[in-house]
């Protein structure tokens, strides 16, 4: 049961994390993206169901799907953390807020 158990957590992780990766090439222009607001609808519908889940790779995967959409809508990102944003990772709020803020991820100091 045990076996079973874990096997089913990890095939939920992994369509997890597709479905997040699959939400990349809709805001990428680089990747094929032709709206130039991006798919907001689809993308946030994505990151909403996943909300509380605090596994690395989907706050990894989610960071990247937000910050991509941000390039093309940050209007819509700016309102999905200004809802949702006591639910989600720590970590995802900084570097998306970042991105929003200086187009970095991650800024550097400056010495």
């Amino acid at each position: 049961m045990r076996a079973h158990r874990a096997s089913s957590d990890a095939q939920v992780l992994a369509l997890a994390l597709k479905t997040l990766v699959a939400t990349v090439p809709l805001n990428a222009k680089s990747r094929g993206a032709t709206s130039g607001t991006g798919d907001a609808p689809r993308t946030l519908a994505v990151c909403t169901r996943l909300l509380d889940d605090r596994d690395d790779m989907v706050v990894k995967a989610m960071s990247w799907a937000l910050r991509e959409l941000a390039k093309r809508n940050p209007r819509a990102v700016r309102r999905f953390l200004s809802e949702h944003g006591e639910r989600l990772a720590a970590r995802l709020r900084r570097e998306v807020t970042n991105k929003l803020t200086t187009g970095l991820k991650s800024p550097r100091a400056r010495a």
